[in-house]
């Protein structure tokens, strides 16, 4: 025994080898590519970290953007009707993004408020002052009895250029926290806004529990190794963008916090987000590249142990099975694409054949709609054989819908009892339903003329589900094929076939080529007016007309409310009188559309001139029917 493996062992020396070379190779390389990789993801969650800042930073721009404009407007309607200034206070609150109510500063120092109430505010606020700002946001201060802190956004009232009052939307900070723009982290993340020239907090949602503070006076933090609290300092004061890492007093774990200027006064926006957060996906990642790497270890060993294993009972039967399963993975190879290039479905039926072996196979894929498509390859070429195992699909199906599993037939009496219209030299047959993942009857393979073995029904199924999978292709494939050229709404193709259809559709024409330009009038107004559904019912009448007297062979969808159509070799007169007929049938309905007509007779070699003259004809007409008295854009 000792001897018969030392033999093997030093046949297959060398294989073992260099099998071990290459595992070692493979080895090294998944751990180099699983380090970069965790580099990378690294570097991702810093630039997350940045871009959620970004984020937030410019969603809470924005929104200031959206009030300074309507608090503009409604300055700009109070000038123009001063008697009714205290009523607009209530009629426009809760109206902007951020600023919960309005307040007016007089001159005098006077304050009205959204109830009406006439407040003296003298040292507390200054009309002159407030006014030679012109229109600006304050920094933290205190609000009015019973505000609290408040930010207040400023802009003049002014008439006859000269300011009569300072409309104020007035920001109360203790409850902005909750009407932040955007999540960052999925609201994960603390969120702050600080006064980069006090220190103030303007919004803390970490410290939940107590009145908004101080930056600065919160006390020491301890630093991750690489940071100090100088460089926070100066990158809050000074406006930079930048992050430092900290040691949680509450979680006990370290905090990353990111810190950007915002372009509001010397505001900054800040996010304090645990590690665990930030490195969240990137620790995701390493896990899995840890087990990995793990698997594929243990995938190695089990692979030398096998080729191991291999060398020592190598037989005839070992490599009959090889043999089958590179047939397997042929069939599969020639079917991965076969929905796109059928040719491959009898070339694979062929490797079939030689796997069982059978002089003729045939796979029919049943279609819920229309006829079945059958294929079929045979030694020797196509044979009345090789037409009844086709022929048989109909009968297979219904009897697999039986909950039959296959047929194994070997004479014929046999193939009889399952099909009896077969002819007298069909002695044999084995079949098996082709079923997709849901267990929906797909497709029949079948195979006959066979050398006796009792084991091809299992081989059959060894490659049924690379042909389920081509039902599943095929007809995935002839529905995307559908969607990509044809309009879903009207039916016509879309533009996408008008594209294709360009470069061959001035060859098919031997007399004359028309191009017809239809220009739906008023469908933006009636959607507007009506409702999509409206438009939607229009546009479903112009394609119904277009098919009924123009054709759909050639009529295309290429905009919203446009529409081309080309006819082959119809006369011209005929052309004119057929989209005339479409414009007034529509008309009847009440819609209304603008036809441009332009005929060539063959050889047409300018066909984007037939279509530019067509377009130009249509929007003549288009302009003379909105000419026409009466007529307003408005749609019928």
């Amino acid at each position: 025994m000792k001897k018969s493996l030392r033999g093997i062992f030093k046949t297959w020396r060398s294989p073992l080898a260099v099998t071990l070379i290459l595992v070692m190779l493979i080895a090294a390389a998944s751990f180099w590519v699983t380090e970069h990789i965790n580099r990378e993801e690294e570097e991702n969650s810093f630039s997350r970290l940045e871009e959620e800042a970004g984020k937030l930073a410019s969603a809470f721009e924005q929104m200031v953007h959206n009030d300074r404009e309507e608090l503009t407007l409604i300055a700009e309607i109070m000038a123009d009707r001063p008697e009714e200034m205290e009523d607009f206070l209530r009629l426009y609150q809760d109206t902007g993004d951020f600023f919960s109510h309005l307040e007016l500063l007089m001159p005098g120092d006077q304050v009205i408020t959204e109830d009406g109430k006439h407040l003296d505010v003298s040292g507390q606020l200054s009309f002159e002052e407030e006014a030679e700002l012109g229109a600006h946001i304050s920094d933290r201060e205190q609000g009015l009895p019973g505000e609290g802190l408040v930010v207040r956004h400023m802009v003049p009232v002014q008439r006859g250029g000269e300011t009569v009052a300072m409309l104020c939307g007035v920001i109360e900070l203790g409850t902005l926290k909750d009407e932040l723009p955007y999540a960052p982290y999925g609201g994960q993340a603390a969120v702050y806004v600080v006064d980069g020239a006090t220190g103030d907090f303007l919004i803390d949602t970490w410290h939940t529990d107590t009145e908004l503070g101080n930056i600065w006076a919160l006390g020491s933090r301890p630093m991750a190794p690489g940071y100090d609290r100088e460089r926070l300092y100066r990158g809050v004061v000074e406006g930079e963008s930048n992050f430092v890492v900290f040691v949680s007093k509450t979680i006990n774990e370290y905090l990353y916090f990111y810190y950007r200027p915002l372009d509001i006064n010397q505001w900054r926006v800040a996010l304090s987000v645990p590690e665990e957060l930030v490195f969240a996906k990137a620790k995701n990642i390493r896990g899995l590249l840890n087990v990995l790497l793990a698997a594929e270890s243990i995938a190695f060993l089990l692979y030398i142990c096998w080729m191991v294993f291999y060398v020592r009972r190598e037989t005839g039967e070992k490599q009959r099975q090889l043999d089958i399963l590179n047939h397997i993975y042929d069939v599969e190879s020639l079917l991965f694409n076969a929905h796109e290039h059928q040719e491959n479905v009898p070339r694979a039926l062929e490797v079939i054949a030689r796997m069982l072996p059978a002089r003729r196979v045939a796979f029919t894929m049943l279609e819920r709609e229309g006829k079945n498509q059958g294929y079929l390859w045979e030694e020797g070429g196509a044979s009345a054989l090789g037409s009844a195992l086709l022929d048989s699909a109909p009968t297979l199906a219904a009897y697999f819908a039986r909950g039959k599993r296959e047929v194994i037939a070997h004479s014929v009496s046999e193939v009889r009892a399952v099909v009896p219209a077969a002819p007298d030299e069909m002695d044999d047959l084995v079949a098996i339903p082709v079923e997709d993942s849901g267990g929906v009857l797909r497709g029949i393979l079948a195979a006959g003329g066979l050398s006796g073995r009792t084991d091809c029904a299992a081989m059959l199924r060894s490659v049924g589900f690379s042909y389920a999978s081509l039902c599943v292709n095929m007809h995935t494939y002839r529905a995307m094929q559908r969607q990509g050229t044809v309009d879903v709404l009207t039916g016509l193709y879309n533009r996408n076939r008008y594209e294709q259809d360009l470069a061959h559709i001035a060859e098919e024409c031997s007399s004359g080529l028309s191009c017809i330009f239809i220009d739906v009038n008023g469908l933006h107004e009636l959607n507007n007016s009506r409702g999509h559904e409206a438009g939607d019912r229009m546009l479903k009448a112009v394609a119904r007309e277009i098919q009924s007297r123009l054709g759909g062979q050639h009529a295309y969808r290429v905009g919203g409310d446009e529409f081309i159509i080309f006819t082959v070799d119809v006369g011209k007169d005929e052309v004119i009188r057929s989209s005339e007929a479409v414009a007034a049938m529509l008309a009847a309905e009440g819609y209304y559309v603008s036809v441009g007509v332009d005929w060539h007779p063959a050889p047409v070699e300018h066909l984007d001139l037939l279509v530019k003259t067509a377009e130009k004809r249509m929007y003549d007409a288009k302009r003379a029917y909105y000419q026409t008295p009466g007529r307003d854009r408005r749609a019928r």
